[in-house]
C-alpha cells in the first residue's frame, strides 16, 4: 500500500518519497515494525486470554521434569504472529507480485486452519480439528500454489547458462524469462534439473511438459503438507518452533534476495527469478515476528503458539522454497523438522510391530524427538536410543535445537558454492 503512495509522491519531487523504491529499506522497515508489534500485541493479548480462561490446562508440572509450573498459559499466540507478519507485509509490499500475494494467502490460510483447531480444543475437544480436515486443506492449499506458478505469467525465471571462455567459465542467464519447472539440486555441478526430464520416455514435447509441471504441482503439494506438520510436531517445547524458523526465514530471505538480484544469481551461479525480492520484505516481517514473540514465548513460556502458530510458520516455510525454486533443499534447512516427522512414524512402526509380538517396544523414550530428552525410561519398555540417561532442561534442550538449525542454515548456503 504505501509502495504505491510513495511512488506517486516520489513522482511530485517529494522528498525522501524516493526511499520506499528499495527493497533493502522496506525490508529492514518492515521488520522493526513487525517486531514491534509483535512484543506491543503479546503483552494485550495475554492479559485477554487470560482474562477469557482461554488457556492451555494440559502444560503443567506433571510433564516437566523438573516441576517447573505452566499451568494455565495462554494458547493461540499465532494470532499475534499472524498480525505482526500481515499488518507489515501490506503496508510495505507490493501487492501486485505474485509471490508477495501467495505468501499472504499462505500465512493467513494456515493461520485459519490452525485457529480452527486451537478453537476446538479450547471448547473441550483436546484432539482439536480431525487430522484428515487438516491434510485435506494442506492438499488444497498446496495444489492452489503449484497451479498459480504454473498459470501466472509473473511467475518465471531466468535460468543460468555456464560458457567457457579460454580457461575460465562464464555464468550468464537468458535473456528471455520463461515459465519453468527447474528447481536446485545440491551438491551437484550442474545443480539445476527439470521435472520434465523425469519424462524422457514421452515422445512428445507438450505432453512431456505438461507431465513436468504435473510432478511439480505434485511435489509442491507434498512439500507442504510436510512441512507445515513437521513445524507443528516441532512446537512442543517454549521457543523451539519459533527460534528455528526465524533461523531458516533468515536464510531462505538471503537465497530469495541472491535469487532475485541478477549480479549475485550469476556469481553464485543459480537462476534468477525476477521479483522474487519482494519476498524478502515479507519474510523480514516473518523473522522479526517470530522474535518478537520470543520476548513471551521463551522459557517459561507466558503464552504458546498453538496450531494457528506452527501451521502458518510452516506453510510459508514450504512455499518460499517452492517460490524461489529451493524446495529440495529443505531436507537440509529444516532437518530438525524433518527429524521431528521420522521420529513420530519410527515411534509408531516400532511400537506396533512390539504390540504384535506382545511386547513393548520404543525407539525413543518419547516422540517427538524433542521429548526424548526430558523423559525417563519405562520399567518393562525395550528402547532402542537410551542415551542421554539423564534429563536435560527444556532451555538446554531448546538452545541446542537451536544451534544445529543454525548449523543446517550455514550447509544449505554452502550448497551454492559445493559443487
Amino acid at each position: 500500500m504505501l509502495y504505491d503512495l510513495f511512488g506517486y509522491l516520489d513522482g511530485l519531487d517529494i522528498p525522501g518519497a524516493g526511499m520506499f523504491s528499495y527493497v533493502s529499506f522496506r525490508a529492514l522497515t518492515s521488520l522493526i515494525l513487525s517486531l514491534v508489534i509483535s512484543m506491543v500485541a503479546g503483552e494485550f493479548f495475554i492479559k485477554y486470554m487470560r482474562k477469557k480462561k482461554h488457556i492451555e490446562e494440559a502444560r503443567d508440572a506433571a510433564i516437566d521434569p523438573y516441576g517447573v509450573q505452566k499451568k494455565g498459559v495462554p494458547s493461540m499466540g499465532g494470532v499475534v504472529i499472524l498480525a505482526a507478519v500481515l499488518v507489515p507485509a501490506l503496508l510495505m509490499g507490493r501487492l501486485d507480485n505474485v509471490y508477495m500475494v501467495l505468501l499472504i494467502a499462505t500465512i493467513a490460510f494456515f493461520g485459519f486452519i490452525g485457529f480452527l483447531d486451537d478453537k476446538i480444543k479450547l471448547g473441550g475437544n483436546k484432539d482439536g480439528l480431525a487430522p484428515r480436515w487438516k491434510m485435506c486443506s494442506q492438499f488444497i492449499f498446496g495444489i492452489c500454489v503449484g497451479l498459480t506458478l504454473w498459470l501466472s505469467p509473473d511467475a518465471v525465471v531466468r535460468e543460468n547458462v555456464e560458457r567457457e571462455l579460454g580457461d575460465k567459465v562464464e555464468v550468464f542467464h537468458k535473456s528471455q524469462a520463461r515459465k519453468s519447472t527447474v528447481t536446485t539440486v545440491p551438491f551437484f555441478k550442474n545443480n539445476n534439473i527439470d521435472y520434465y526430464e523425469v519424462f524422457d520416455f514421452v515422445k512428445d514435447g507438450k505432453t512431456k511438459r505438461a507431465c513436468g509441471w504435473i510432478l511439480f504441482v505434485l511435489v509442491t503439494t507434498f512439500v507442504i503438507a510436510a512441512v507445515s506438520n513437521g513445524a507443528n510436531l516441532n512446537d512442543g517445547m517454549d521457543g523451539m518452533c519459533a527460534g528455528n524458523s526465524a533461523i531458516i526465514g533468515i536464510t531462505l530471505g538471503i537465497l530469495a534476495y541472491v535469487s532475485g538480484h541478477i549480479q549475485m544469481a550469476s556469481y553464485l551461479n543459480v537462476m534468477y527469478i525476477p521479483g522474487s525480492e519482494e519476498i524478502v520484505v515479507f519474510l523480514c516481517a516473518f523473522v522479526g515476528a517470530l522474535v518478537g514473540f520470543l520476548w513471551y514465548n521463551a522459557y517459561p513460556a507466558k503464552v504458546f503458539m498453538g496450531d494457528t502458530g506452527s501451521l502458518a510458520i510452516g506453510g510459508v516455510i514450504a512455499v518460499t522454497a517452492v517460490i524461489i525454486h529451493k524446495e529440495l533443499l529443505l531436507p537440509i534447512l529444516c532437518g530438525i523438522f524433518l527429524m521431528e516427522s521420522l521420529s513420530v512414524m519410527l515411534q509408531v512402526a516400532y511400537a506396533k510391530r512390539g504390540n504384535a509380538k506382545g511386547k513393548k517396544w520404543r525407539v525413543f523414550k518419547r516422540a517427538p524427538f524433542h521429548d526424548h530428552y526430558r523423559h525417563k525410561m519405562e520399567d518393562g519398555v525395550k528402547y532402542l536410543i537410551k542415551r542421554p540417561h539423564g534429563l536435560l532442561f527444556e532451555s538446554m534442550i531448546t538452545t541446542r535445537f537451536w544451534i544445529v538449525t543454525i548449523l543446517l542454515a550455514a550447509i544449505t548456503l554452502i550448497t551454492l558454492k559445493i559443487r
